[in-house]
């Protein structure tokens, strides 16, 4: 691999969700140890799931991984990196405030803004704090999706800009009182992600149009914050000797080499590996140590029957949810599972019975338009995205027409200046968030959501500000928060989309226990590109299909409802083929 010859202090992975960040970043540290290395493997993805790799709990502090010896792992917990955040800021005064002060500052530092930043500040102390690293020779980062990973590894410089100005007088002040003192730590982090001979990015992405797109975009976004991507990887390509005899191999081979003939030309001059599908997970060290072997990558004859199991369509659910006339339909899930298919189909499906339908995406990378494509034919159907940069320059544009309307022009700087705090991102965003679930009021709205841990911080401010505005009203006055909607089962319907894999299966699981705790429950499951349902005769992709049952299982035993949507022989894209998913 390219990206293993001369391996920088720092590797970090990113790409779409699904891609097999994870897979690569655990190997890497694996081949990296057994070179002789020490190496710390860290996960900045709010929904981690490294430690299942290695089979057991990490968390968010430094430990050993007990199979690998030189290798420790480091998963960061925002709630946890937050709830300390938090004990550093009010700890020294607890005590000498009265009760109700330290309430409001406890208030004040329970926001999504303070979750990120607690992140932040940790991510930032292994790029420029020697001695959080100290006898390591190199630090592998396993990101979150890319939307997410674009923001962290920004981060760094949006904040000392935003210091640098000197006024710290930001709509978030609570949490900015920790970030003064880390000054020196953000400008170390900034030079360490931009020197190429200290940091390699690598972009991982699957042989599909939309993943290299993604990662061509992401290249684009960083240049702008002068990190330069180190390589690309290009992962789960489809064997040649796999295809013999089989329609559906041969397909997804077809439209991989498409992809890849029509690679984005600004990833040309990156060098790239490429690593073949490989029968088994990415679950153990057998497993990634076969990762970048090109040998392990197609099996001898297999003539074990792929199991036969009921596969209830998406298109009995979409009946039941037309039934109400009106509502939310959130798909949620691990990054890379169909969320975006899901969703999109489901509108097609509800648009085609003459139901109007709101299609909108919370994912910062999110593309709803490419993946629906011409829907002249549903004139029903609107679509939207939550653009966090539009959303910001909206809600800064209000801010300063509402409550800058009467201040005098010293005042109206002040505001202006404080509206630049990269936290009043999340404010927008959450707007925005509001305003269509409110939306569904009226009409359908159906939401593909962002990757999960991006996600539960939405879920994270929708609390934050049911507790505010509970916290504010009289008693006995009536009024509904987007939380009270979310938890509404007549209102909103939440769709877990999965593959039928143990780690989006069990990633799913918790997502679903998260919510449940919050007061929402999932109204049904979807188990998408199922190879069971598939019924391919390739010997690999068969393997595969054999080991799809446990998971199936898994999800039954927990769903109320369930589909399973095959994998497909044509990618569903545009409006006809997305019409075919829920059939």
């Amino acid at each position: 691999m390219k990206f293993l010859a001369s391996p920088t202090r720092f590797l970090f992975f990113t790409g779409k969700g699904g891609v097999g960040k994870t897979s690569i970043a655990c190997a890497t540290a694996l081949h990296l140890v057994e070179a002789g290395r020490r190496v710390l493997l860290v996960s900045t993805d709010p929904a981690s799931n490294v430690g299942q790799v290695f089979g057991q709990t990490i968390g968010n502090t430094i430990t050993p991984v007990l199979s690998v010896d030189g290798l420790d792992a480091l998963e960061i917990d925002p709630e946890q990196a937050a709830a300390e955040y938090r004990e550093r800021i009010i700890g020294p005064v607890r005590g000498l405030l009265p009760e109700k002060e330290i309430a409001s500052i406890t208030e004040s530092l329970s926001g999504s803004c303070t979750t990120e930043i607690a992140s932040f500040n940790e991510f930032t102390g292994l790029l420029a704090d020697p001695s959080l690293i100290e006898g390591y020779d190199n630090v592998v980062f396993d990101t979150a999706p890319t939307g997410h990973t674009i923001r962290l590894l920004k981060l760094p410089g949006d904040w000392t800009g935003f210091l640098d100005t000197g006024k710290g007088d930001a709509s978030c002040l609570g949490p900015l009182s920790g970030l003064e003192k880390q000054r020196s730590v953000y400008a170390g982090a900034v030079t360490a992600l931009a020197d190429p001979t200290v940091t390699s990015l690598v972009l991982v992405a699957r042989a599909q149009a939309s993943s290299l797109d993604e990662i061509a975009r992401t290249a684009d976004e960083l240049a702008e914050a002068r990190i330069k991507p180190s390589n690309v990887v290009i992962n789960g390509i489809m064997p040649s000797a796999a295809t013999v005899g089989d329609s559906l191999a041969v397909a997804i081979q077809e439209r991989e080499n498409a992809a890849m003939a029509a690679l984005p030309h600004s990833l040309d001059a990156i060098p790239r590996d490429l690593i073949g599908l490989k029968p088994e997970n990415m679950v153990g060290l057998v497993a990634l140590r076969s990762l970048f072997d090109d040998a392990g990558s197609v099996l001898p004859e297999d003539s074990s029957p792929v199991p036969k199991t009921a596969t209830p369509s998406l298109d009995a659910l979409v009946d039941e949810l037309a039934a109400a006339g009106h509502g939310l339909i959130m798909c949620m899930g691990k990054g890379g599972v169909g969320k975006t298919t899901v969703a999109a189909a489901i509108a097609i499906q509800l648009a085609q019975r003459g139901l109007a339908v709101h299609l909108t995406t919370t994912d910062p990378a999110g593309h709803l338009e490419s993946a629906v494509g011409d829907r002249k034919a549903f004139p029903s159907l609107t679509l939207s995205r939550i653009d966090p940069v539009e959303a910001v320059a909206d809600y800064r544009d209000h801010v300063l027409r509402t409550k800058g309307n009467n201040l005098d022009a010293a005042g109206r700087a002040a505001l202006a200046e404080d509206l630049l705090s990269p936290c009043t991102e999340e404010v927008a965003v959450f707007r925005q968030f509001s305003h269509l679930v409110n939306q569904a009021r009226r009409t359908f709205v159906v939401m593909d959501t962002a990757p999960t841990g991006h996600t539960l911080l939405l879920m994270d401010a929708a609390g934050s500000y049911h507790r505010e505005i509970a916290r504010n009203m009289p008693d006995g006055t009536s009024y509904t928060t987007p939380l009270m909607r979310l938890q509404d089962p007549d209102y909103t319907k939440i769709l877990l989309v999965t593959l039928a894999e143990t780690t989006p299966v069990l990633e799913a699981s918790i997502l679903e226990d998260d919510l449940k705790r919050a007061g929402i429950e999932p109204w049904a499951w979807v188990i998408n590109q199922s190879l069971t349902a598939a019924n391919s005769t390739s010997p690999l992709l068969r393997h595969r299909a054999n080991q799809e049952q446990a998971s199936i299982d898994a999800v039954q035993d927990r769903a109320q409802r369930l589909a399973i949507i095959p994998m497909l022989e044509q990618e569903p894209i545009g409006t006809k083929r997305l019409a075919l998913v829920a059939s």
